[in-house]
């Protein structure tokens, strides 16, 4: 997995040298066919990085020209520093999935693909992530089938207001019914639309005796934007916060962010904090947004059936970031 930063060649040779002789034991493979392993520390996401997912973008395709949108593979391929693409995929377009994850993965891309029902974003109700498990139990087969990718289990599933023991509970049962279909890692966003650090940290550490999401191999998410909130600090989300995420002890990274969204947080001094820590940044959207947050124009939202593409006056500044 690249990324944009540094590292003295003498840390980077003795972290090989751990990483190499953990790994005889603790790597195994994923049903992707990539290797992946779980790990207990708290601010480096390198076992993560062993799926080979860099930083990159988000597409939301769903719900533009019958599922079926040109995705501009060619003018992404030309943006060097875009190495993942995160698609949602709303349920009931399954069959355009598949091609968009082909598509993805014959141009070069690490792909993450992510359950999304946009009726119950920030729900609480587990009937809601229920489904989405079972949803991957019914699909997961053949959508994989098309090209390997990475489980995001659910987005932005868990509201402001979700304690921790009900965040774990969740999804200790939701995991498990995943892990019929699938051995890899699993992506979970953070409670609050992706916001609250501190409930989602509690609940991988299980602090206080509390509920514990007790998989071995799975990431936290988050998604910032300006207008990330974190009620249970009561403020808007800042750094310190990344650092509260990581304390829970198992790989983070920021599955989505981007310029606009309300105000009060420094979302770009946030993602480079996480890009700083080492954690994989998917920046929101390639194309697929219903607003301005589109790094291509025309936006699928003002012409669905587009088929030539440049790069918007947004590019930069999700580009910039990775």
């Amino acid at each position: 997995m690249e990324k944009c930063t540094e590292k003295r060649f003498l840390f980077v040779f003795s972290f090989l040298l751990v990483c190499c002789a953990a790994a005889l034991t603790a790597c195994h493979k994923s049903d992707s066919g990539a290797e992946s392993t779980s790990t207990t520390t708290g601010d480096s996401v390198s076992t993560f990085k062993t799926v080979g997912l860099g930083n990159g973008v988000n597409i939301q395709p769903s719900y533009y020209n019958g599922g079926n949108p040109n995705f501009a593979w060619s003018l992404m391929k030309q943006q060097t520093n875009i190495k993942t693409v995160r698609i949602e995929i709303e349920p009931g377009y399954e069959t355009q999935a598949k091609t968009w994850i082909a598509n993805a993965k014959s141009n070069g891309y690490g792909v993450i693909a992510t359950y999304h029902k946009a009726t119950v974003l920030g729900s609480d109700n587990t009937a809601d992530l229920n489904a989405a498990a079972n949803w991957w139990v019914a699909n997961y087969a053949s959508l994989a089938a098309a090209g390997s990718f990475t489980v995001n289990l659910m987005n932005e599933w868990g509201s402001h207001n979700l304690t921790a023991n009900a965040y774990a509970s969740a999804y200790n049962a939701t995991i498990t019914t995943l892990r019929k279909v699938y051995s890899g890692t699993v992506i979970i966003d953070i409670p609050g639309w992706g916001q609250e650090t501190a409930i989602a940290a509690a609940a991988a550490k299980g602090y206080n005796g509390g509920t514990k999401i007790t998989d071995g191999n799975y990431v936290l998410s988050a998604h910032i934007y300006p207008g990330a909130w974190n009620q249970a600090k009561g403020r808007y989300v800042n750094t310190s916060d990344l650092d509260d995420m990581a304390s829970g002890g198992v790989p983070c990274m920021i599955g989505e962010f981007g310029n606009s969204g309300g105000s009060g947080a420094d979302w770009s001094g946030i993602v480079d904090y996480a890009k700083a820590k080492g954690w994989t940044i998917l920046g929101w959207c390639w194309n697929g947004d219903g607003g301005t947050m589109n790094m291509v124009t025309p936006s699928w939202a003002s012409n669905g059936s587009a088929t030539s593409f440049s790069l918007s006056s947004y590019f930069s500044v999700v580009y910039a970031k990775l």
